[in-house]
């Protein structure tokens, strides 16, 4: 009785010492909470509101008069001059867009087929695979006045974006990704799409195919290295799923304008990104799936690349064509082949490619399932990767194709402790097209890719910036790897943190869940195969080019009457004051064009920030907060970086040459193309490592950048255990100062790194210290 009374007491002794904290508290500390979040995204709709004044703010600067008319008669004169060339050049414009509107037609009616220019052989048709998608592999016939292919070199494969054109634009003219391939001996292969998707076929099944697509690759080169494969736009996210789900089958990694981060982007620019949460979500796609009797027109993501540029799409491209009337046809037509086609997807695969990358933008999370549990992790990604971007690029901009390099790694060192190679080249004001269809591009970008890619394995793990610059008093280009941090990566892609996106993710979610429980039934039941014909030929992209060719009656006379114009063409005078204000005005209409794009972009961006980011700061966005990258004491205790440091006075000749040659580039901060192919040549015809495999030369040089970058001093001072005998050390130094090149040519720093080399190794007369880093110098 005694006992029970006292545990009594005890439990309530106890229960008198929990302190609960009053309602009234915990309600003012959220309300706090809520508060700041609210000035902050005020604070952030007041920058948004300043940048978009500021970039709005009007010139006055009064366009360049037109040259002066002569005398009255000169001024008729002109007129009449000028009359008879714009009536020709209207002919010869029309007659033009005829032919296009011709070849769009025959386009159609041929099932829109890839657009490439070379020849091609199918060589995996994926509609007769046990997942059956509309992909398939070809391989690309070396055309005539090229030397064959060498079935040594690593095999190219280029990967086109299937966001509403068709496939081809990789190789639809002789100076493309294509051409720089096939000139170089490399054997070329190609992934093109057929225009209507396979019944029920998804993003994985896609993914699924294009790894039988690289086997089969593999398999017909077997004594080549891995195949580089490249992917442009929308095929560069594709690429990546596929280096991650299947790293062992994929060599270096090329991504063009690939929009790996969707919500990353500068404000007061990139608009492109904020129209999915303005609609509300990934439902609005869903509809017009629906409306297509379960099939998406890409015509309808063309016509939002289209909107992005109206001067130039809806004017300026025209009116080039008009003026040049009698050179500008060819370059025209051939452009339109590719422009003018679109494709279809299934309604679960826009929903998979809105829903995952462009609302919930989780592959730089690693969010994005992969089926059975696991999920597309870029971390597992291990093929060098080299991304190509522009600051010029309005729908892919600098910071989509390149902040996932942040949000996946820690930082530069992490990127070096997994032994990744991460490359990345800018140029400075190309559009989007122009990565993929500028031959000025491919001659100089690509093709410098391409020589790299052919060294890409002497290049030692880490984080680099690629830089192209002429050679002086030469038509050379000198190109240097230049290291980064992701720091530097930060600050070109824009915010690092933008809580509105995760609000648009909730309320799509909702959204979506609204539309598919209320009118998707209803949409689905009033959708036949004939209407969704009807609504895709009557779609305006579609319309403007059928109308405009043979088809129309009306259209049929124009091919006769610029016969004619051909015969008696006399163009105006080039000094014709009329020419100058038929492009006085066409500017105007052009920056007229652009204005009303700037002041539409001003307010979607403050309409976005105004609604989303206040959801966001009253908690609709959830709190979530991001997942923690490793700290560096993870780090240090990952299992490869253990074992790497644990390896430091292990090895012999090989591994301290690769240090020396590490420490060394580390020390300069990065290496130029020259060292990297000295490098390259040393690695296959010197031994030992013309006795290795390329996989083993790639795991030696990946462990000792571990060595050298996490433990520099160590592994400095544990050369002379790999190099015992004073015949390899002067065989060793020899040959990493051969690769070095000329000393005065190295910097400071580098010649700093190379004295203590020789010091360490005994060549020099004692220890000197020469004030490179004291950290890759041992303490005594």
């Amino acid at each position: 009785m005694l006992r029970c009374n006292m545990s009594a007491r005890g439990r309530n002794a106890y229960t008198m010492t929990m302190v609960t904290p009053p309602p009234a508290r915990e309600l003012m500390l959220r309300g706090a909470e809520t508060m700041s979040r609210v000035m902050d995204q005020a604070r952030a709709l007041a920058d948004v509101a300043r940048r978009q004044a500021e970039a709005l703010r009007p010139s006055f600067e009064a366009p360049p008069p037109p040259p002066a008319s002569g005398s009255p008669m000169d001024l008729a004169r002109d007129a009449m001059e000028y009359a008879f060339d714009a009536s020709q050049r209207a002919v010869l414009f029309w007659d033009t867009m005829r032919q296009a509107g011709n070849t769009f037609v025959e386009h159609e009616a041929a099932g829109c087929p890839p657009v490439l220019i070379f020849d091609y052989e199918m060589v995996v048709d994926g509609r007769t695979l046990s997942r059956p998608c509309n992909y398939a592999l070809v391989r690309i016939a070396v055309p005539e006045g090229l030397p064959p292919t060498d079935p040594k070199l690593r095999p190219f494969v280029i990967i086109d974006p299937r966001a509403g054109h068709g496939a081809g634009i990789g190789g639809f003219k002789s100076d493309s990704q294509v051409g720089v391939a096939l000139r170089r001996g490399h054997p070329v292969y190609f992934v093109i799409f057929f225009r209507d998707p396979e019944p029920g076929q998804t993003i994985l099944d896609i993914t699924q195919a294009e790894g039988i697509f690289l086997r089969k690759v593999s398999e017909a080169h077997p004594e080549a290295p891995k195949p580089v494969v490249i992917g442009n736009c929308q095929g560069g996210w594709a690429v990546m799923m596929l280096g991650a789900s299947q790293p062992e089958l994929t060599g270096a990694l090329v991504l063009n304008g690939a929009p790996l981060s969707y919500w990353a982007g500068e404000r007061g620019r990139n608009p492109m990104r904020y129209l999915g949460g303005l609609a509300g979500g990934s439902w609005p796609a869903a509809l017009l799936a629906d409306l297509g009797n379960g099939k998406f027109d890409g015509a309808n993501l063309v016509l939002n690349f289209e909107s992005l540029s109206p001067g130039n799409t809806w004017f300026r491209k025209y009116y080039n064509l008009f003026q040049k009337a009698d050179t500008e046809g060819e370059r025209f037509l051939e452009f339109e082949r590719w422009w003018g086609g679109y494709f279809l997807m299934n309604r679960d695969e826009i929903r998979w490619i809105v829903e995952n990358l462009f609302i919930g933008d989780r592959f730089a999370r690693g969010e994005i399932s992969a089926g059975g549990g696991a999920t597309f992790n870029m971390r597992a990604v291990r093929s060098p990767v080299v991304v190509f971007a522009s600051a010029g690029d309005n729908i892919t901009p600098p910071g989509q194709a390149l902040r996932w390099i942040a949000d996946v790694y820690r930082d530069e060192q992490e990127i070096k402790a997994l032994g990744q190679t991460i490359v990345y080249l800018m140029h400075d004001d190309i559009g989007h097209l122009g990565i993929f269809v500028s031959g000025a591009v491919a001659l100089k970008e690509h093709s410098e890719i391409a020589e790299l890619l052919t060294l890409i394995d002497s290049v030692a793990p880490g984080l680099y910036e690629m830089l192209i610059t002429r050679e002086p008093d030469s038509n050379a280009w000198h190109v240097e790897l230049k290291e980064r941090t992701i720091a530097d990566v930060r600050a070109r892609s824009g915010e690092a943190k933008n809580e509105a996106f995760p609000a648009v993710a909730k309320i799509a979610a909702l959204n979506q869940s609204l539309y598919d429980l209320f009118a998707a039934p209803i949409v689905r039941q009033l959708s036949t195969e004939d209407s969704a014909e009807k609504r895709r030929q009557m779609h305006p992209l579609r319309l403007r080019r059928t109308l405009v060719s043979d088809a129309n009656p009306l259209v049929a006379p124009i091919a006769g009457l610029a016969e004619q114009v051909r015969q008696h063409r006399a163009p105006a005078k080039r000094d014709n004051p009329f020419l100058a204000w038929e492009k006085l005005w066409a500017d105007q209409v052009e920056r007229s064009l652009d204005t009303w794009r700037d002041w539409r972009d001003a307010w979607t961006e403050i309409a976005f920030h105004g609604v989303y980011g206040m959801l966001a700061a009253v908690g609709v966005a959830g709190g979530e907060t991001p997942e923690e990258p490793p700290s560096a004491a993870a780090l240090a205790d990952a299992p490869e970086v253990r074992q790497a440091l644990a390896r430091i006075g292990s090895g012999g000749f090989a591994e301290a040459v690769v240090r020396m040659m590490i420490l060394l580039a580390q020390a300069r901060g990065g290496v130029r193309r020259s060292r990297l192919a000295r490098s390259n040549a040393l690695m296959q015809t010197e031994a030992p490592f013309s006795e290795m495999t390329a996989s083993a030369r790639q795991a030696l040089i990946r462990e000792q950048t571990v060595i050298a970058s996490m433990a520099p001093a160590e592994a400095l001072a544990a050369l002379p255990k790999l190099l015992p005998k004073l015949a390899e050390r002067r065989r060793a130094m020899a040959l990493v100062e051969g690769v070095a090149g000329p000393e005065a040519e190295l910097g400071d720093a580098a010649q700093a790194m190379l004295a203590q080399l020789r010091s360490a190794l005994g060549l020099t007369g004692g220890l000197v210290r020469v004030g490179f880093e004291h950290a890759a110098i041992p303490s005594d």
